[in-house]
């Protein structure tokens, strides 16, 4: 890895925890970008290239991660929408079931039993939404059927 490369990802990181930090707060690709000091066009493809998500798929599951932890505490599904930074109930609960598999009120209302038990450091990278989970899910099973098949 060439000096520009770290130096690179050392920008990137500087915006990505800007994301992590002010996650709860407006926060647009330009705003993003002037952290990195990109370009917004270059921001967005070098950010995905590194983290594998575009910075706005990045800040809004920060964001539906945050509202899972909010919604096991007991709160409302339109304030943890609210104290997230979203400003579209709609939008906060289409990205939440994307990303969740659930909706925000069938999430808030399933025991947690299982989460109030860890320590907060595990809980906090089990219960990480990940994009896609499902259709990871389905092509492990695919590669694990066909490995099975030609074990016989």
């Amino acid at each position: 890895m060439t000096p520009e490369d770290l130096a690179r990802l050392t920008d990137l990181r500087r915006a990505r925890d800007l994301i992590d930090r002010e996650y709860a707060k407006p926060l647009d690709v330009p705003t993003m970008a002037s952290h990195a000091f990109m370009s917004p066009a270059h921001f967005s493809r070098q950010f995905r290239a590194a983290y594998g998500e575009t910075p706005y798929n990045y800040l809004m599951t920060r964001r539906i991660e945050r509202a899972m932890a909010l919604l096991r505490g007991g709160m409302s599904v339109t304030d943890a929408c609210m104290e997230v930074g979203c400003t579209s109930l709609g939008s906060f609960s289409s990205r939440f079931t994307e990303l969740v598999g659930v909706t925000p009120s069938i999430y808030r209302s399933r025991e947690h039993l299982a989460v109030a038990a860890m320590p907060a450091c595990v809980a906090k990278i089990r219960t990480r939404p990940r994009r896609n989970e499902q259709a990871a899910r389905k092509e492990a099973s695919r590669i694990q059927e066909a490995l099975a098949v030609s074990a016989d």
